[in-house]
């Protein structure tokens, strides 16, 4: 059985991401990340090892993330993409802004 997508603070700017991040699930992590990163300091890293599935809605939230993390002037980094996300991210072309090459 797939669990819906959770957020994990690490600490000292590490977060975790893990279960399904899809379409429907998306949503209530925007939310949940902004308040996360926001109340953190520096730059942020966001481990995707523990993700199961991901789909477009994924490929939109980390987006969504880096463009929050570019207007509050803090550097945001995706460690442990999935196969599957990068593949996406490489047909819509925004590979090399998840992967920071």
């Amino acid at each position: 059985m797939t669990v819906a997508g959770a957020l994990r603070d690490e600490g000292n700017g590490r977060f975790s991401l893990a279960g399904s991040l899809v379409l429907g699930t998306v949503t209530a992590l925007r939310e949940q990340g902004l308040r996360a990163f926001g109340d953190s300091s520096g730059a942020i890293e966001v481990d995707l090892g523990a993700v199961e599935r991901a789909d477009s809605g994924a490929l939109a939230l980390l987006v969504d993330w880096l463009a929050w993390a570019h207007m509050a002037g803090r550097g945001m980094k995706f460690t442990a993409l999935p196969a599957a996300l990068l593949a996406l991210a490489r047909l819509s072309d925004v590979e090399d802004l998840l992967t920071g090459r």
